[in-house]
């Protein structure tokens, strides 16, 4: 089973979520917002991503939290990934054992089709 972790007001989880409807691809939807995903979920994710593609340095929440002007190394950026799951890259997408981040319809092509 494909599961799709995100919220449903991101611009890029409702593209994951219409790809797979366009392509009859079953998927299970977490929203991380009603369920947030504690480290032991994100060090699983860390296994297959990179902590700078998984950590969202461009949202609004890492903007209002100031966290810029921290400067935060690996370890402080999971530390704030597993107390802030908005700041996740979405959507984030587990399947076989992988894990993927954000949007790119050419790859879900060639992962999903």
């Amino acid at each position: 089973m494909i599961k799709v972790y995100g919220i449903k007001t991101c611009g890029s989880v409702r593209k994951a979520l219409k790809f797979f409807k366009d392509n009859e691809i079953d998927i299970e939807f977490i929203d991380i917002r009603k369920n947030p995903q504690d480290c032991k979920t994100i060090d699983r994710w860390l296994k297959d991503v990179d902590i700078n593609t998984l950590f969202n340095n461009k949202g609004t929440k890492y903007r209002q939290l100031g966290l810029k002007e921290l400067n935060l190394d690996a370890d402080g950026k999971k530390e704030w990934l597993c107390k802030e799951n908005m700041l996740l890259k979405r959507p984030i997408i587990e399947f076989d054992g992988k894990t993927i981040v954000g949007f790119d319809e050419d790859r879900y092509k060639e992962l999903f089709l």
